[in-house]
């Protein structure tokens, strides 16, 4: 829907005197398309309301005018509807209007929306507006009264953030000291309050609380119910002698929020480069310090610019595979590799053995 515009014009004819006190003085008003003729007089007697003001703070000349674009969305339907306020003193929210949208046009004309002023058919619409206005009150005391104090404790030993959980008033906790619950509870702030508990069990009250929470600048804001842990019921015993504690929970609210302002920086730890005094090149550390892996005897050629690795021979193969073991891997500085099969050891002469003559007989 356009934004509607509204051009309120005195009659040249009529003239315009100081505050334009003139009876036969008419206003109007052209909204969404649609013209209103009134008289000033209604707006002067609620000065409290936008058109009031209005009407007040208007430049006095024989001949005035007051228009320009005021809101998106109202209707000449809703706009007829609190023109009833001026004459009656109550809003008549007709059939087809959806409650929000008349309540969105009251707040923004300055026009009280109450019990007193307004009459709906839709009797579930009306609460559900005069329940968000009373929970948002609602909901500025607690937290003043019981969750800024919760907050204050975690900021003041430097924390960014605080998980509050709300018990009831008759919540009794009882942890036991040698197994306490292993959920993280014990970095809950604890409130106490039946009646915070009571408001928190609706979700629109939730709703409303995040959006207050929202305006006074937190973030990460949750809300919700949750377990929590009341007193120890029994211990069962794992295998292996581990223990594993059993509590009774109970659900209870719950409301997580956070005040940090550089969440979006990275939280990974930058380390400085250094240049690594180890030596990455094999061919190079073939020139310095030939590798052997094995218990055999091993070869070295430092001299030659390449690397051997010896393998300790089993003596069972006279034809290697590369990787069987008696192998020698070269790496030459080229990156070539070059495998040599063992080399069969040489075999040594029998000794001369001499017998006396009287053996040979």
């Amino acid at each position: 829907m356009p934004a509607s515009t509204y051009t309120m014009q005195a009659s040249p004819k009529l003239g315009c005197g100081s505050g334009m006190r003139t009876s036969a003085e008419r206003l109007t008003l052209v909204v969404d398309e649609s013209r209103f003729v009134v008289d000033p007089e209604l707006f002067r007697q609620k000065p409290e309301t936008m058109l009031g003001r209005a009407i007040l703070v208007s430049a006095k000349c024989k001949a005035f005018k007051f228009s320009g674009v005021w809101a998106d969305g109202i209707s000449a339907t809703v706009f007829r509807a609190i023109l009833d306020y001026y004459k009656s003193g109550v809003v008549r929210c007709p059939p087809s209007v959806p409650v929000h949208e008349l309540r969105e046009a009251c707040d923004y004309l300055l026009v009280p929306f109450d019990a007193s002023t307004v009459r709906c058919q839709n009797l579930r619409g009306f609460l559900h507006e005069l329940s968000n206005e009373g929970a948002r009150k609602q909901f500025v005391e607690y937290l003043e009264d019981l969750l800024l104090p919760q907050m204050v404790i975690c900021a003041q030993r430097g924390d960014r953030e605080c998980h509050i959980v709300v018990l009831t008033d008759d919540d009794l906790i009882d942890w036991d000291e040698d197994y306490p619950p292993q959920m993280g509870e014990e970095y809950s702030q604890i409130v106490n309050s039946t009646n915070l508990y009571r408001f928190f069990r609706y979700i629109e009250n939730r709703d409303v609380a995040k959006q207050v929470l929202k305006e006074r600048g937190l973030k990460k804001i949750r809300l919700g119910i949750e377990g929590y842990p009341t007193y120890k019921e029994k211990i069962k015993k794992r295998p292996g002698g581990r223990a594993e504690v059993i509590y009774n929970y109970v659900q209870r609210p719950f409301i997580r929020m956070s005040w940090e302002k550089e969440e979006n920086k990275s939280r990974h730890v930058d380390f400085q480069c250094v240049k690594s005094k180890s030596i990455t090149n094999l061919a190079q550390a073939a020139d310095e310090t030939p590798l052997i892996v094995g218990g055999g005897s091993g070869h070295s050629n430092a001299g030659t610019g390449s690397q051997q690795i010896v393998l300790q021979a089993d003596g069972r193969d006279h034809h290697p595979h590369p990787h069987q073991q008696g192998s020698i891997v070269q790496q030459a500085q080229d990156g070539s590799i070059n495998v040599i099969p063992p080399q069969p050891s040489p075999s040594e002469p029998y000794p001369d053995v001499q017998l006396p003559p009287e053996a040979l007989d």
